[in-house]
């Protein structure tokens, strides 16, 4: 392949993770034995799973206030003393390495009957290997009285850094993809359609 050619193809490749980039692939799973309509109130576990050697890190600072806004405007309110659930964070940022097939060929003018032409059309493009960053965020949400997990939503999305990751726009974006998934809303077990 030409340098060229691999020029082209890296800069295709760029496009297309950036482009991916902005949009978290969020799956989510909740017990249907649950009660969500007896619960209305949340408050964080203690210590959360992104507190550091006994201290609260800037980033469980982000997350509190961006899962506070989600549940705040579905109508839970937060009590630290008596909550009803409880909200614990995961995060993480990996490095990932993949690797990519050569290119189907293209033919140019010329190819089916007669071949393609020597030198205009054909081009292969050889295997290659792509790293990135993957950032994972889990929110849970846990019945206090009953001592277990009654949703849970985990969104991944590409990400330049494990700064980009922790970023306050970066950690809004992705818990509010999450909580996209989360069906209820305060004092109701109706699921809500999302939108």
């Amino acid at each position: 392949m030409t340098s060229i050619s691999r020029i082209l193809y890296a800069l295709a490749v760029a496009l297309l993770l950036a482009a991916c980039s902005n949009a978290p692939v969020v799956r989510s799973d909740y017990d249907p034995s649950a009660d969500f309509s007896s619960y209305r109130t949340f408050a964080f576990m203690q210590p959360l799973g992104t507190d550091r050697a006994g201290y609260t890190s800037l980033l469980t600072e982000r997350l509190k206030r961006a899962a506070a806004l989600q549940m705040e405007s579905r109508g839970y309110a937060f009590d630290e003393r008596n909550p009803d659930l409880l909200i614990n964070f995961q995060t993480q940022v990996q490095s990932r390495t993949e690797y990519v097939g050569p290119a189907p060929m293209m033919w140019g003018y010329g190819a089916g009957f007669y071949g393609a032409w020597p030198g205009y059309g054909g081009y292969a493009f050889e295997p290659d290997v792509i790293q990135y960053n993957e950032g994972k965020m889990k929110v849970d949400l846990i019945d206090t009285k009953r001592k277990q997990l009654v949703w849970e939503g985990v969104g991944t999305s590409l990400v330049g850094n494990a700064q980009q990751a922790d970023s306050d726009a970066m950690v809004q974006n992705m818990m509010a993809a999450i909580f996209a998934r989360y069906p209820f809303l305060a004092g109701s077990s109706v699921i809500v359609p999302r939108k």
